[in-house]
């Protein structure tokens, strides 16, 4: 069995949880900070990468990216 990275990736502005299917199943949490908080599995650095590339076609700032679990 293949070990999955949990990731939590926070961007500038507010996305709500209907989000969550378009970011592959990730949990969005808004933040009191003006921030939103995704958090996930990864299965490999090809599936994070389409991941920011979903972040970069929506247009909002990636403030960080932070595995939680590897």
């Amino acid at each position: 069995m293949t070990e999955v990275d949990w990731y939590e990736i926070r961007l500038r502005g507010q996305l709500d949880g209907s989000w969550s299917d378009w970011f592959g199943g990730f949990t969005l949490t808004s933040e009191s900070d003006g921030t939103t908080t995704l958090t996930g599995p990864v299965i490999d650095q090809a599936a994070l990468h389409g991941l920011l590339r979903r972040v970069g076609n929506l247009g909002v700032t990636l403030i960080s990216v932070n595995i939680l679990r590897s």
